[in-house]
């Protein structure tokens, strides 16, 4: 199979996979890497490199669950806050082997919008790697991530654009 009809099966078969389908087995650090390289390699205006990835695995993982749930909890009234979706955003988080936060750095040189879309291709290219590895994934953007910058030390000039899950498939 040539290259063209690789990358073509590839792109055909990207889809968002939402981790109630994952399956509990560990992605390794070496397929982690690879899928953060392809991520740096997505064009972008002047060299910026404006995208911002922060892995969450274990420990922190489940430590980013409770606080989005706190978050969550807290950005709501009594009549708005559902339970439901209270332990959704745990389960997501915690069914996933590896979150990883997508920030936006804004450097100042080129326009705002072209560095939002770097870091949309860097996230594009993050779901061909896991695609070509067998490993569901999903970029997920709840206005909740906002309220995210401690845990992701974000400093003024940065946003952040959601939160990218990913886990096994069987």
């Amino acid at each position: 199979m040539n290259k063209a009809s690789i990358l073509k099966e590839i792109i055909e078969q990207r889809r968002s996979i939402f981790p109630k389908d994952y399956a509990d087995t560990e992605i390794s650090q070496e397929v982690i890497d690879e899928i953060l390289h392809s991520a740096t390699l997505a064009p972008n205006h002047k060299r910026t490199k404006p995208w911002r990835f922060k892995i969450f695995k274990g420990e922190e993982k489940a430590k980013l669950a409770s606080e989005m749930q706190a978050i969550y909890k807290a950005t709501q009234s009594e009549q708005t806050f559902l339970e439901k979706k209270y332990q959704d955003i745990g389960f997501k988080i915690n069914k996933s082997d590896a979150v990883v936060s997508i920030v936006v750095n804004f450097s100042g040189m080129v326009p705002e919008w072209e560095e939002i879309a770097a870091v949309s291709m860097a996230v594009q290219n993050m779901y061909l790697t896991c695609t070509a590895n067998n490993i569901g994934c999903y970029w997920s953007s709840p206005k909740i991530v906002e309220e995210l910058k401690d845990a992701l030390t974000i400093e003024e000039n940065q946003k952040c654009l959601g939160l990218f899950y990913m886990g096994g498939l069987s």
